[in-house]
């Protein structure tokens, strides 16, 4: 058995790793094509005319990835604290199922809340003239990342030994001074990794921010506009593209960046999750 699951766990670590040099090989010859500082600090994306600057793009990820983690954090930091010191066990272990059955909720049906509901109550309170804009795209994406966020923390404080709150009271701290001066600083290194997680989940997203962000590949100083996320342009455009054009490998560097940055999120999330944090 111990050899069976070796191997299981190299397949799974060689499916990644080939997975990562078919997105470095294809997104690496884009550049045999086009300029690598044209390509990163380009302030435009038109493809169909051949200009491929990738910083709309990262803007439109920024603000809707910005957005949702606030949201998610936030949201998930009431939902924790509540089930962790103040919810009996019944109540606790009714919200422990909600939350997981946020995580199953289809990305698309999301989309479609943010598209037929949601885009028209910030249209109507901030008077813009469309309601598809980072906004809408960041607070529909902090609903998939606060099951990750909720799941991981609530763990984190349970994990804590139960001297630690019980020092703290009889030292006279009451019960909301306890969780924020000792509980929460003490579960500090599984918060940061379920938020890192979490975050992991809002920058992959496609089909969501696809539908409700407005995908236009501008660079927006606020999130109260129109914008195209890196998954969205992928999702979007490899449809229409000939095998081995530029834009075809344009694509692939895209997905080459979200590789990068997704591996990074990870590491640093398995970090803290050891308590490297500490």
């Amino acid at each position: 058995m111990k050899y069976i699951l070796k191997v299981i766990a190299f397949i799974n670590i060689l499916c990644i790793a080939l997975m990562f040099l078919f997105l470095f090989m294809n997104g690496i010859k884009f550049f045999k094509f086009y300029s690598v500082s044209d390509f990163f600090f380009g302030m435009r994306w038109i493809s169909l005319s051949g200009v491929y600057g990738i910083v709309p793009l990262i803007t439109g990820t920024f603000w809707v990835s910005i957005v949702a983690i606030v949201f998610s954090v936030i949201m998930s930091f009431f939902i924790v604290i509540y089930m962790a010191e103040y919810a009996s066990d019944k109540m606790r272990k009714i919200y422990k199922i909600n939350i997981e059955i946020m995580s199953a909720i289809p990305s698309v049906v999301l989309g479609f809340l943010g598209l037929y509901i949601f885009s028209d109550i910030i249209q109507s309170i901030f008077k813009l003239d469309t309601g598809l804009t980072a906004l809408t795209g960041g607070i529909m994406l902090s609903f998939m990342a606060i099951p990750t966020i909720v799941s991981i923390s609530d763990d984190a404080l349970n994990n804590i030994d139960k001297s630690y709150k019980e020092a703290s009271l009889a030292l006279g701290a009451n019960k909301l001074e306890t969780i924020l001066f000792i509980l929460l600083p003490a579960a500090a290194p599984g918060i940061f990794s379920s938020i890192m997680l979490g975050f992991g989940r809002i920058l992959g997203e496609t089909i969501t921010v696809l539908m409700i962000t407005g995908n236009a590949p501008i660079i927006a100083k606020t999130p109260l506009v129109p914008v195209r996320t890196l998954t969205a342009t992928i999702a979007s455009e490899m449809g229409e593209v000939i095998q081995g054009s530029e834009h075809y490998y344009a694509l692939f560097a895209i997905g080459l960046i979200l590789f990068i940055i997704s591996f990074i999120i990870n590491i640093l999330a398995d970090y803290f999750v050891k308590g490297g944090g500490k």
